[in-house]
């Protein structure tokens, strides 16, 4: 089979091309309504879909570009310039992919796709019949499903205990009470990708306790998905990576694929799942898996659907961000997601939907502005809307314990394939060991690295980030995200990767990132990456202009040394005088931090 082919998405006649004009043309297929852009300059051709490679929204004129190259996205404002196929907005980001353009001979062209194949296609295998029973689905809670496939278990993304990202997630579900046996008794289970609401090192601790060798499959993203395995001293001695689009055979019935996502390939995955030829996708986090292209009226289709999974624009201030325009935000964002959900299942139609991966809270009493300024979309709501467009699929919104029978879903509607969890069964959380998890980020505050102020120095050039036009000020904050009196305030200058005490004088960009001191200084002492911060709600950003930089957050989030700062090496290397002398200028480890640990009541080793 060819690894690829082409096919014609639009065709121009002779008088239809010669009526293009210089500059940017939107134009839309009569056969599929699908649009298209066209740009034209000095009579050279350049084409691409019109469809944001962010999030797939549609492409309008940008009423502020006075060259006519740039267009806007009408979801998130991404700009793209599309004499470069390069998107301005955010900066050094994306490159929007070219169709190609081919002229006829009676002068007409076309707008040619090139369409990777198929990998799921490999080997195709029919649909043999299900027993009752055979095939059960069962949710245990946000994105961790347990799938029985025959005489097989396969468990998805267990996070069953402990926060995520730092202390900024919580699990809104109750996981059952056997969850933690269930995984333990898993005979593989799937890890999408490294965030911790999907990777839960809490989860896999006491997992490994039990089950060090249970076969564990990732993809092979560019960052590995274990890549702080031995800091977290989790014993898991069974990881597969496996590569992108190839099956891999379980047994003679059951076997997966793992696909990678297009916007995040650093970063997410998503599985097909086959058992005698009935295929389960599970999309997880992913913007665009596998360049768009999935497979059509699989049995089972899973997904996230609530969005709220950044700091966005909750954390910031300054400008435009009244809580008026944030919550006005808030709101369309949600629904232009909702929409773009419900459609994708409709184009793909499954047999049965399920939205996942989105059931989390912000219950940390610190971060009730967050809880109640980050509104989510509601599964039922999202299952409404699907029944309504696409009224022959259908649709399950889970709750902890209750299980899908897929043959029984496949065998008739009018059978019962979905048993709920008992009655009294506890679905929401109410309790978390917030203290437990809290007191260990802020052990990190009293580390003896922190004593010394040139660790800024040390942390910085270990980062690897420099050679941009922005400068940043960090500052150290309490839990209401006021400076701390004495804490860590400074600059750094990303263009040199100076240090100044004030800003150049240069023209510059500019953002100020308060973060609470325990979360920051364990991010810094372990070298993690910045999502602990940034989406887990654990600071507050300004940013003057109001331009989102992609490399500075894309380095700080995914990009960052996977070997974390030898902080050994940085204590010798601290001259002996100062080990005892106070830092000048900026300072640390002083009555304000003793006394922050004192209200927030943890215990410091």
């Amino acid at each position: 089979m060819e690894s690829q082919s082409s096919k014609t998405v639009l065709s121009l006649d002779s008088e239809a091309v010669f009526s293009l004009k210089d500059g940017i043309n939107f134009k839309k297929s009569p056969d599929d309504g699908k649009c298209y852009i066209i740009y034209k300059e000095n009579g050279e051709l350049k084409a691409c879909k019109n469809q944001c490679k962010h999030q797939g929204g549609l492409f309008i004129k940008d009423i502020e570009d006075l060259d006519g190259r740039t267009v806007r996205c009408t979801k998130h404002y991404w700009k793209l310039n599309v004499s470069t196929m390069q998107y301005v907005n955010p900066p050094d980001s994306f490159t929007q992919d070219e169709l190609d353009v081919v002229m006829t001979d009676e002068g007409g062209l076309q707008l040619v796709e090139v369409i990777v194949w198929d990998p799921w296609l490999a080997d195709p295998q029919d649909p043999q019949e299900l027993q009752e029973g055979e095939v059960t689905v069962t949710y245990l809670t946000h994105a961790c499903m347990e799938l029985q496939l025959g005489g097989k278990k396969m468990i998805f993304d267990p996070w069953l205990t402990g926060p995520a990202f730092a202390r900024g997630w919580w699990l809104l579900h109750e996981p059952p009470a056997d969850s933690m046996e269930r995984l333990c008794m898993a005979d593989l289970i799937y890890i999408s990708h490294m965030h911790s609401d999907h990777l839960s090192y809490p989860t896999l601790k006491s997992l490994s306790a039990t089950r060090p060798d249970v076969p564990i499959y990732v993809g092979d993203t560019s960052r590995p998905v274990f890549w702080m395995l031995e800091k977290r001293q989790v014993q898991l001695t069974n990881i597969n990576v496996v590569p992108f689009g190839i099956w891999q055979n379980i047994d003679e019935h059951l076997r997966f694929m793992i696909l990678k996502d297009e916007v995040h390939p650093e970063l997410d995955t998503c599985i097909i799942v086959e058992y005698k030829g009935h295929m389960i996708l599970n999309t997880v986090d992913c913007t665009r898996p596998n360049y768009g292209r999935l497979p059509h009226n699989v049995d089972l289709m899973m997904s996230d659907f609530a969005g709220g999974a950044s700091g966005f624009p909750m954390t910031f201030s300054g400008g435009k961000y009244t809580e008026s325009w944030k919550a006005d935000f808030i709101k369309n964002e949600r629904k232009k997601l909702m929409n773009y959900k419900a459609q994708l299942v409709k184009s793909l139609q499954p047999k049965i939907y399920c939205p996942f991966a989105g059931y989390f809270v912000e219950a940390h009493p610190s971060d009730r502005y967050i809880k109640e300024t980050n509104t989510k979309n509601k599964a039922e709501e999202l299952n409404a809307l699907i029944k309504k467009s696409a009224p022959g699929i259908t649709t399950w919104t889970p709750k902890p314990g209750a299980v899908l029978d897929l043959a029984l879903a496949l065998m008739s509607p009018s059978r019962k394939a979905i048993t709920d969890p008992p009655s009294g069964t506890n679905i929401y959380k109410d309790s978390w060991d917030f203290d437990l998890y809290v007191d260990e980020l802020n052990r990190a505050i009293t580390a003896e690295i922190f004593k010394h102020k040139s660790w800024i120095q040390f942390y910085y050039i270990w980062a690897g980030f420099k050679n941009y036009n922005l400068v940043v000020r960090v500052i150290e904050t309490d839990e209401d995200f006021i400076p701390i009196a004495n804490g860590y305030n400074y600059l750094v200058d990303f263009m040199d990767l100076s240090f100044p005490t004030q800003r150049p004088t240069r023209e510059h960009p500019y953002e100020e990132i308060k973060n609470r001191i325990g979360v920051m200084r364990h991010v810094v002492k372990n070298g993690l990456l910045w999502d602990d911060l940034y989406i887990g709600f654990q600071n507050r950003l300004s940013r003057e202009p109001d331009v989102y930089h992609h490399r500075f957050w894309n380095h700080f989030q995914t990009e960052l040394p996977v070997t974390g700062p030898d902080w050994d090496l940085f204590l010798q290397q601290v001259p002996s005088y100062q080990r005892s002398a106070e830092p000048q200028g900026i300072q640390t480890e002083s009555v304000s931090a003793s006394t922050f640990l004192e209200k927030a009541d943890c215990t410091v080793s």
